[in-house]
């Protein structure tokens, strides 16, 4: 089975889209009747404008905060917060808490760190609120990125996610970088040769 790819012009007429889609059609008589599933494609230079912006926001982007995620000191703290409710002196629970995420980091602080754009573009992408949720067999529950794939996600979803992906890339890095989102917009457009 081929893949036929058609624009629609004025009048309301289909036409191939490329020189493959019009030998195609050529090699079919006079009357032949064709059925098809259609489907909207997605622009590929708005993907390549996406995929510009965020290597323009992983380039800026520099690694920090150690190796002890704010959720996991977020849930020390709280459960310290907890068991003081329960007898102990609140402070005293969060200053263990604190030297233990500390000796912690340090324990963790051998590993290497490598900057990773996959990861850079599956963080953004969740941050940005587009992802799934994963139960794996031991109880764990994770979120993954969606697929942005021209098979996953059609032109108003990757409409949505570039604009979601815009405001999570400028708020946590590109806002010190560039005076305002138009001007990000600008040399987004200027790498793309726009």
């Amino acid at each position: 089975m081929a893949q036929l790819n058609l624009v629609k012009i004025d009048g309301g007429f289909l036409i191939p889209h490329t020189d493959e889609d019009k030998a195609l059609i050529d090699k079919k008589r006079i009357g032949t009747v064709l059925t098809a599933d259609f489907r909207e494609t997605r622009n590929g230079k708005f993907h390549r404008k996406f995929m510009v912006l965020l290597k323009l926001g992983f380039d800026y982007w520099t690694p920090v905060g150690g190796t002890v995620s704010p959720h996991e000191r977020n849930l020390l703290s709280r459960f310290a917060a907890e068991l003081a409710k329960y007898g102990g002196e609140h402070q005293t629970l969060q200053d263990l808490a604190s030297g233990f995420l500390d000796g912690m980091a340090q324990k963790r602080a051998n590993l290497e760190v490598e900057k990773s754009f996959e990861a850079y573009r599956k963080w953004v992408v969740m941050e940005a609120g587009f992802y799934t949720v994963a139960h794996y067999p031991n109880g764990t529950v994770r979120k993954e990125a969606k697929s942005i794939s021209f098979a996953k996600m059609d032109n108003n979803e990757f409409d949505e996610l570039y604009r979601a992906c815009v405001n999570v890339i400028w708020n946590h890095t590109l806002f010190a970088y560039f005076d305002s989102q138009a001007e990000l917009d600008a040399a987004v457009n200027r790498l793309m040769g726009f």
